[in-house]
């Protein structure tokens, strides 16, 4: 799948000194995700393609470098209708060259799949990642939901996902773009298969004035400042800007939060000593420390018993049906732009 996205100015970032922290031959079979070699790798490149929140990158880059600090790493970061803008670029001029890709969600990252940008899973024997989160060539390494933002003091504030399409918040509500988010893109995809739902709930939005936006963030920005009372975001960008004193509160909707997984896959052009470093670095993101490090940063870790950030009491999630979504990619995204528009 494809999005006519335009790169924009996006700069690719380089951080030095990234570790290695053992590969799937240095390890011992059944080792579980924590269980990480120290050793010293021989130094190497690890081109990185991701559009993972810059804050994460950097300190999983961070904590990746104390490992071994003879690996350099090559990070571009960007949104994910801007990543794979990226990936077109690179296949018609010589081919991918990225190492390793860390996306959002798990549609963006079957459709990579499905164009053969991926090795089989390299590292089969960490334990600890649910089963859910995994597929032949990508696993899961934080968990993330999709909630409800408010205006601070709107009332009444909405309890379920289809009150957004309700005539009390008709021309007050922001939606994020599939094509440019891939957290608004697991959600249609959630909506597209869900009971009650379906590709009809976004034609509820549209007709009741509902409004597509740009990214997750701007929804927040949006909300925040007057511009629409309601939005569709992640938890962790409500969290941020109500730390930040922005007047909007988080709304768990009683239906459950979306909840999404944001996978890793080591890619085809992985090669020689960056495949090795390629897959220190998965084994890396997947241990207690790497995940202890997601968790710091404002995500649910995907590993049970770390640490993530506080959910309101009684919160509950639902889940897209994942293996029903993969391969409907495209075909649900253009439904939604005949919609909502490109």
């Amino acid at each position: 799948m494809r999005f006519s996205t335009a790169l924009g100015a996006v700069v690719p970032i380089l951080l030095a000194g990234v570790a290695a922290c053992g590969s799937a031959a240095g390890s011992p079979a059944g080792a579980p995700a924590g269980s990480a070699s120290t050793a010293p790798s021989n130094a190497s490149q690890l081109t990185l393609y991701t559009s993972v929140t810059q804050n994460t990158v950097t300190a999983v880059v961070n904590g990746f470098a104390k490992l071994d600090p003879g690996v350099k790493v090559s990070v571009f970061r960007a949104t994910t209708g801007q990543l794979n803008a990226r990936i077109a670029a690179d296949q018609h001029s010589g081919g991918l060259r990225a190492d390793v890709i860390w996306a959002t969600d798990p549609l963006s990252m079957e459709s990579y799949a499905q164009e053969n940008l991926f090795r089989p899973w390299p590292l089969p024997a960490l334990a600890g990642v649910p089963a859910a989160d995994k597929t032949a060539y990508f696993w899961g390494t934080r968990e993330l939901y999709l909630v409800i933002v408010a205006h601070k003091g709107l009332t009444p504030m909405p309890r379920n996902w289809s009150d957004l399409a309700s005539a009390a918040y008709r021309g007050k509500v922001a939606l994020p773009d599939p094509a440019a988010a891939g957290s608004a893109f697991a959600a249609l995809g959630y909506f597209d298969t869900a009971p009650g739902f379906g590709l009809s709930f976004y034609r509820a939005l549209k007709a009741n004035g509902a409004v597509q936006v740009g990214t997750i963030p701007e929804v927040v920005t949006d909300v925040a400042e007057g511009r629409y009372q309601l939005g569709i975001t992640l938890d962790s960008e409500v969290r941020s800007a109500v730390a930040e004193g922005s007047p909007v509160v988080m709304d768990w909707p009683a239906d459950g939060a979306i909840s999404l997984y944001s996978p890793i896959a080591e890619t085809v052009a992985a090669t020689g000593g960056a495949d090795a470093a390629a897959r220190a670095f998965l084994r890396y993101v997947l241990s207690p420390a790497g995940q202890a490090v997601i968790g710091k940063t404002g995500w649910q870790p995907v590993l049970p018993g770390i640490a993530g950030p506080p959910r309101p009491a009684g919160a509950t999630e639902v889940y897209p049906a994942w293996s029903a979504l993969f391969g409907r990619q495209q075909q649900i995204l253009q439904q939604y732009q005949a919609i909502f528009g490109a």
